[in-house]
């Protein structure tokens, strides 16, 4: 321990190495819950890249192992500490090197907060569309870390899509540069790709060259209440078969309605089995909302309330904001992330709440529809024993239903120490062959994020 301290000061300013024990217990874990996480040997806040490449460099000579964190708004356990290693937080490498309005590019430092990256952008007529709930919080080391999604993916895609290249420091300190700065590029295996969503197993991300678009038009939402979450996914399939592009597509079931009734008075009936919220961000987003709340009335809609403006938009939109925040007023919340074929999202949500039926438990789902990317949100009182099994027992046959329909055990939120097992069954014995040899490849020593993902 001793040694590793002194090591690590030799690179690092003092006070960017902390052992007390109760910072660092402060930085053992992510949100997800049912993840175990250990006791770190110490926490180094690097803020430049020699100082990462030093860290590494120190790791492989005393095989200490090394977590990267960002901010720790995780939901996979990814960002939990292991026994003894050195917990790696990159929030003090936050700047925004470079924004090129020209070539529609931003080069940024991996604790650069989402939200932050969107205003400093914002002013030159340009958006970074990737925008999880906790984009005010998360940084882009974390976003690409997990490869994260958001609410506006049904119209824009994920970060992997944003991700033009990587500056990565390897598990020995090396440096490595990945993809490009050009609208095209083929040359050679693209590791930027593989990279995104690894979660810290293959190197730590140390800047990122992404992608920019031009700034919208603001968006006009409607709610549309159905009597019944089978109608509403039909709802969502009709529009989309209809050529339609919403920049949002949103779906609380009766659960999730009626926390966020019981939270915020928002006057929705009890009677809504299923709110449907969509957005469209055109040119002429009242015509094309007009056209989507006609298909969502022939498909069994009860009302439909489109916004006039987008104060109203987002008064609308506010439902879905305090979703989660409203389950958690009914206990302790495990946030699954299971993403489906648009076409069986109906199937999923109705098997969900046949699951937590069968294990009597209130689970909620809210979902960005138009992706099929459900959240079931678990709900159990963590002081009870047999309640919280029933709720990893829950948990992992919602995993087996959304693997029965065709989906994936994770749409956004990564694999982390969650759902290891569950990628097994995921991508089979070969695939899991395979990506260890290529974690192997880029991590020998087995240092980098120990224990997550596989």
């Amino acid at each position: 321990m001793s040694d590793l301290v002194d090591l690590l000061r030799e690179g690092l300013p003092e006070a960017a190495v902390v052992t007390d024990p109760e910072v660092t217990a402060a930085y053992r874990q992510d949100m997800a819950g049912f993840c175990s996480s250990g006791n770190p040997a110490v926490l180094v806040f690097p803020d430049t890249v020699d100082q990462v490449r030093h860290v590494m460099r120190t790791a492989t000579a005393l095989r200490v192992p090394v977590v990267p964190q960002g901010a720790r708004t995780g939901l996979s356990g990814a960002a939990n500490a292991v026994d003894g290693c050195i917990l790696l937080s990159l929030v003090r490498m936050n700047r925004i090197l470079e924004i090129d309005p020209v070539n529609r590019i931003a080069v940024v430092e991996p604790g650069v907060v989402n939200a932050a990256l969107s205003q400093a952008v914002g002013v030159h007529g340009l958006t970074y569309p990737p925008d999880p709930s906790s984009w005010e919080s998360c940084t882009i080391g974390g976003n690409i870390g997990t490869a994260s999604g958001g609410l506006c993916c049904v119209k824009y895609g994920t970060t992997s899509e944003y991700v033009l290249g990587l500056d990565v420091v390897l598990a020995d300190g090396e440096l490595l540069r990945t993809g490009r700065r050009t609208a095209k590029g083929v040359a050679g295996y693209d590791l930027t790709r593989l990279l995104v969503g690894s979660e810290g197993s293959l190197g730590v991300v140390v800047g990122a060259t992404l992608a920019l678009r031009p700034s919208p038009p603001p968006q006009l939402a409607l709610a549309a209440e159905f009597p019944s979450t089978a109608a509403a996914c039909v709802a969502v399939c009709a529009v989309m078969e209809a050529g339609f592009t919403p920049s949002l597509m949103e779906l609380m079931d009766t659960v999730s309605v009626r926390a966020v009734n019981s939270l915020a008075q928002m006057g929705l009936p009890d009677s809504t089995a299923a709110l449907l919220l969509i957005a469209f961000d055109t040119l002429d987003p009242v015509a094309d909302l007009a056209a989507a709340g006609e298909i969502c009335t022939a498909y069994g809609a009860t009302e439909v309330v489109p916004a006039a403006d987008s104060a109203e938009s987002e008064l609308l939109l506010q439902a879905r904001r305090l979703s989660l925040t409203a389950m958690d007023t009914l206990g302790t919340t495990m946030v699954d992330d299971v993403a489906v074929p648009r076409s069986e999202l109906a199937a999923m949500i109705d098997g969900v709440a046949a699951i937590a039926e069968r294990f009597d438990l209130t689970i909620g789902v809210v979902a960005h529809a138009g992706d099929g990317n459900t959240h079931p949100v678990v709900v159990f009182d963590a002081s009870d024993p047999e309640e919280t099994a029933r709720a990893r027992e829950s948990f992992d046959a919602i995993m087996a239903l959304g693997l029965e329909l065709g989906g994936t055990i994770t749409g956004e939120h990564g694999v982390g120490l969650l759902k290891r097992e569950w990628l097994a069954r995921e991508i089979g014995p070969v695939g899991v062959a395979l990506q260890r040899r290529i974690k192997a490849a880029f991590d020998p020593l087995g240092l980098l994020n120990p224990g997550k993902v596989f």
